[in-house]
């Protein structure tokens, strides 16, 4: 997406859905997505499920992150796609594990698809959750 390009209903949703995340607004944020929506984490480590379906379940999965991450989402990047629901993205987060004081430093690739009104239907997140471990390992712990 070029600076005077608008985004597409995909990507408005996901640049507003890593603001929200990053400002630690997760009531907002889980109104991005229709009733129905779910988040897919194929690479979730045990313990982590690897899909969240409905507001609800999203809420609640989501609720702790504002005081496990304190993050900034950068370097997003757009791939181009002929279908405006449809957004695939790269970006890093940059930031703190704030139960271990460590740095959290991710590279993600993100697949997301809205509805006709600009809803998140679908967020597929890959990022890796090795990253997370050790970030949120303490110091004078292993990790895996």
């Amino acid at each position: 997406m070029s600076p005077t390009t608008q985004p597409s209903p995909a990507q408005h949703a996901l640049s507003e859905h890593l603001r929200l995340v990053s400002a630690g607004q997760i009531d907002e944020w889980v109104e991005l997505y229709t009733p129905e929506g779910v988040i897919e984490f194929p690479f979730a480590p045990t313990g982590v499920p690897t899909r969240v379906q409905g507001r609800q379940a999203l809420l609640e999965h989501m609720r702790s992150f504002p005081q496990t991450f304190d993050v900034r989402f950068v370097d997003l990047v757009f791939h181009d796609l002929t279908d405006p629901h449809t957004a695939i993205a790269e970006f890093r987060s940059t930031g703190t594990a704030i139960p271990t004081g460590k740095p959290y430093e991710q590279t993600v690739v993100a697949v997301v698809r809205t509805d006709g009104e600009g809803r998140i239907t679908r967020f597929v997140d890959y990022w890796n959750p090795l990253v997370a471990i050790e970030a949120l390992t303490p110091a004078d712990q292993p990790t895996v």
